[in-house]
């Protein structure tokens, strides 16, 4: 049995874009043994990821001297390293595959460059980033027959029932339409106004007739930017919100988005959930370039600052400059709203 070993051990978006590439590399080796690692937070996700046999995930800051052992007594044969960071490179040399794969870019320099075997030139710089994931399978002769390749994930069923009792605790019902608002993020810089955001969820509570739940991390400069949300919006709106922040787990997080009527947030790892579910989404990007992170969810509709409507398909640009949130406006974002609403 081919023993294959696959590194993401980066933050969560990057390992939901790394999904893909996991479910490709399934699809050529059926009956290969795949373990996948990861870390931190980010490692609840594993559970939602098709094709994976084994699962470790890696503590920041602790010594995790058990995944260290597997590293070494598994006997890989391949190793794919997707993270190209010096801790990957390390899981990659400790491993000791026979064939052990890294970008081009990642394995220049001594040692990298004798650690690896075989390497792929992609550049995340000109493709979109679960493209660029999917292309490291080419040192394995693993060519995507689409292109995009989807993103796809499952929800275990003890996480969905378990999550099912949290939203009917709430009065949300399997049958309740709700908004669902993910403001938050790792860098503040991609935060949109307060008052924007309460300018919004007041038009869905008051004339689309949609509660709203909010979710996010437990990050303190997140909780306080929701809870200034919060504080912004009307009365009425107030009463219609209910504030998961920081109290369920990602994978519960990844449910809630999943029964979403609509889900709006910036540029962060909850909108690529939103995207595995085909959930009708508008995402607000400014700082980074939605090229390369965008949705490839056919309802999603991007907002870039600076531009007066959604983006098109042709407006996705390799080279784009940075720009601030506060070059959004409540009114486009609205408009979207409701043309996304008027479709489905």
């Amino acid at each position: 049995m081919e023993r294959i070993l696959a590194i993401q051990i980066k933050r969560i978006g990057d390992l939901i874009l790394t999904a893909p590439a996991i479910r490709l590399l399934r699809r050529h080796r059926p009956d290969a043994h795949i373990t996948l690692i990861t870390a931190d937070a980010a490692g609840q996700l594993a559970s939602c990821i098709p094709g994976i046999d084994e699962h470790l995930n890696y503590r920041s800051g602790k010594s995790n001297p058990a995944i260290w052992a597997t590293l070494l007594s598994e006997h890989y044969d391949v190793s794919l390293d997707f993270d190209g960071t010096d801790r990957s490179v390390a899981m990659s040399l400790v491993a000791g595959a026979a064939k052990r794969c890294a970008y081009t870019k990642r394995a220049v320099g001594f040692p990298r460059s004798i650690i690896f075997t075989h390497t792929n030139c992609a550049s995340l710089k000109k493709l979109h980033t679960i493209d660029h994931m999917c292309a490291l399978l080419e040192t394995m002769d693993i060519i995507p027959e689409t292109r995009p390749e989807p993103l796809q994930l499952e929800i275990p069923v003890s996480i969905q029932e378990k999550s099912q009792q949290i939203l009917q605790q709430h009065d949300l019902s399997p049958d309740t339409e709700f908004a669902l608002i993910h403001p938050g993020t790792a860098r503040s810089e991609k935060y949109w106004s307060p008052a924007d955001w309460a300018t919004v969820i007041d038009h869905l509570v008051t004339e689309r007739n949609l509660p709203i739940v909010i979710t996010g991390g437990s990050d303190e400069e997140e909780i306080a930017h929701i809870t200034s949300i919060q504080s912004s919006c009307s009365r009425e709106a107030r009463n219609q919100i209910v504030d998961l922040s920081g109290t369920i787990s990602l994978t519960q997080t990844a449910y809630v988005i999943s029964q979403a009527h609509i889900a709006l947030g910036v540029d962060t790892a909850a909108m690529h959930l939103a995207s595995a579910f085909e959930r009708p989404q508008i995402v607000l990007y400014g700082p980074t370039n939605p090229y390369h992170w965008r949705p490839l969810n056919q309802q999603a509709q991007v907002i870039l600052a600076g531009h007066d409507q959604p983006l098109g398909e042709d407006d996705f640009q390799i080279k784009t400059p940075e720009t601030s949130m506060d070059l959004i406006t409540r009114q486009l974002v609205i408009q979207t709203i409701n043309q996304q609403l008027n479709r489905s």
